[in-house]
């Protein structure tokens, strides 16, 4: 079953000036990530992961009474912002759990676990 895994991050430590700019912390995190990314690849429970851009350089299109819209960045201000996302495949909710929580572990931020509806979707 697949599983989407979001990764927030406070909005106020994500400095849209700094943000090109990563700090000796957030290296050693990432590439601590970076071993569960290869394990993950490596047994195959690995579709897709990305880091997303800077909240700033969003863009969010809405209808309204006027019909639909552009607007630059985010929806709202939030206090916390989507920051990364992977897609995994694997055996159900308790795995998905399983590898959330060791990103959890090595980043430090919440990541939420949301079922991908699919062929396999019992929710």
């Amino acid at each position: 079953m697949k599983y989407l895994l979001l990764g927030y991050t406070p909005a106020a430590s994500w400095d849209a000036e700094s943000a090109r700019t990563p700090t000796a912390e957030a290296l050693a995190a990432f590439a601590a990530y970076q071993e569960i990314e290869r394990e993950l690849v490596g047994n195959g429970e690995l579709v897709s992961s990305e880091g997303l851009g800077h909240p700033a350089v969003s863009t969010t299109v809405s209808r309204g009474e006027a019909g639909v819209m552009a607007t630059d960045g985010p929806f709202t201000e939030l206090k916390e912002v989507l920051a990364s996302f992977a897609v995994i495949d694997v055996s159900g909710h308790e795995r998905a759990v399983e590898i959330a929580s060791r990103i959890v572990r090595v980043l430090g931020e919440p990541v939420e676990v949301r079922p991908i509806m699919g062929a396999d979707f019992t929710a």
